[in-house]
């Protein structure tokens, strides 16, 4: 988990302060901050999760939408274990 930096933003001009808000004629509210660095790893993270997500649907769809042929259903668990194991191995 990733730390935050609790601050102060002026709503006019965009100045940020912390520990605690200013004493001049800014308008402040408060905001927390992340650094680059934790926020790039969270998008590299989200970015492969989705991939994953997206791999399994079209697995499931296919499950969804396949009726083997009679006597053929063993084949078919086969092919879509096989096709599950590649989309794991993917992510």
């Amino acid at each position: 988990m990733t730390d935050t930096l609790k601050a102060w933003q002026c709503i006019g001009c965009g100045r940020i302060e912390a520990p605690q808000n200013c004493i001049g004629i800014c308008q402040d509210r408060k905001v927390e901050l992340v650094y680059a660095a934790d926020h790039e790893a969270a998008l590299a993270s989200l970015a492969a999760m989705t991939a994953q997500r997206d791999a399994m649907a079209v697995l499931v769809r296919r499950l969804a939408h396949t009726r083997p042929r009679e006597g053929e259903w063993e084949r078919a668990l086969r092919a879509f274990q096989q096709l599950a194991r590649e989309a794991l191995a993917g992510a």
